[in-house]
């Protein structure tokens, strides 16, 4: 099995990637551009970029690229693009959830005008709420994947049993884990991404912005403009898809792959996913209850005056920081050297 990467894959790699920044920049220039008439609208197009960042991040997002990648690998091929080709067609979904959500949202706040008010408030509700439902269906998965790191660590789980049981993470990868044996190239991935889409959990982040949107003042921005925000949500998903994509294409010809090693990355991954699922939760929820009951002052003004643009950055360094912190910890631990036992 190859180790390395070939020139031409090299070159494939760098025209996907400046592919992925050319759009990520178009979509916040269209976000600045749109924000000068709209201000709201950049703050959330920051919003869409992170949520698409977390959403990559679920357990079911990485067993469906990990699991494709492997059955691609032994069928001799080098998928690279798994990755890509299941975040755009997860994007296709919420594309036109956004779509709907906001035209469905602008009819009933116009039939009923309280709505009008409240839209940005349920909506920021709704998805703080789902938001702790997903982290808390990934503590599960967590507690399921260190089961795994123990028992590796330990050695009553072998490697010819791993696999069977990391194809178990995650809600979609259980009950739709058999539409993987169909696909034989990489962009056959792409309808099992829409499939993928219609889980709650990507119709709770799509809530939030889609109903921020649809209601209120915020009902006479053009809809083609609103479409800056799916795009920034795709863009931050299809980025972090890729890489996990090429991560695990590469982790199959590399010492990488040691159980003991892919256990951790999984185990890193999702909780991630959980710190900045809980965080964002968290965050909107408290903002909510803050408006509605009139705190001020000290913490509660401090979060009041929270918008999207700090979130998005201080959930970007946590990404960053989680990272350096769990590379630390593998490293100073020696699990290396624990897993070769």
């Amino acid at each position: 099995m190859k180790t390395v990467l070939s020139g031409k894959e090299k070159a494939r790699l760098l025209a996907l990637f400046i592919a992925i920044a050319a759009a990520t920049l178009a979509a916040v220039g269209a976000s600045v551009l749109i924000g000068r008439s709209y201000v709201f609208l950049a703050g959330l197009g920051i919003l869409a970029y992170v949520f698409g960042l977390r959403h990559a991040l679920d357990a079911d997002h990485i067993a469906a690229i990990d699991n494709t990648t492997r059955k691609l690998m032994h069928e001799g091929k080098r998928p690279f693009t798994v990755g890509t080709w299941f975040s755009l067609g997860h994007s296709t979904i919420v594309i036109l959830l956004i779509v709907i959500l906001v035209f469905a949202t602008r009819a009933v706040s116009g039939s009923i005008p309280s709505l009008q008010a409240a839209g940005a408030i349920l909506g920021t509700a709704i998805s703080g709420l789902f938001l702790w439902v997903i982290g808390a269906i990934n503590l599960a998965i967590v507690a399921q994947i260190y089961y795994l790191f123990k028992g590796l660590r330990s050695g009553k789980i072998k490697e010819a049993n791993l696999d069977e049981l990391l194809n178990k993470r995650g809600f979609m990868s259980r009950y739709l884990g058999r539409f993987f044996s169909m696909v034989s190239e990489p962009w056959q991935i792409y309808p099992v991404g829409i499939l993928f889409g219609l889980g709650f959990d990507t119709a709770s982040e799509v809530a939030l912005i889609a109903i921020s949107v649809g209601a209120g003042a915020s009902s006479s921005v053009p809809l083609w403009m609103t479409l800056v925000l799916p795009l920034m949500f795709t863009c931050g998903m299809v980025l972090v898809d890729t890489i996990d994509g090429v991560v695990m294409t590469l982790a199959y010809g590399w010492a990488f792959l040691k159980p003991i090693r892919k256990v951790y990355y999984n185990l890193t991954i999702t909780l991630i996913s959980i710190a900045v699922a809980l965080l964002i939760g968290t965050i909107e929820v408290m903002q909510v209850v803050s408006s509605e009951l009139h705190l001020g002052g000290g913490f509660w003004g401090w979060l009041s005056g929270l918008n999207f643009e700090s979130m998005g950055i201080g959930i970007v360094a946590l990404f960053i920081l989680s990272w350096i912190v769990a590379i630390a910890v593998y490293k100073f631990k020696g699990f290396d050297k624990e897993g070769e036992v």
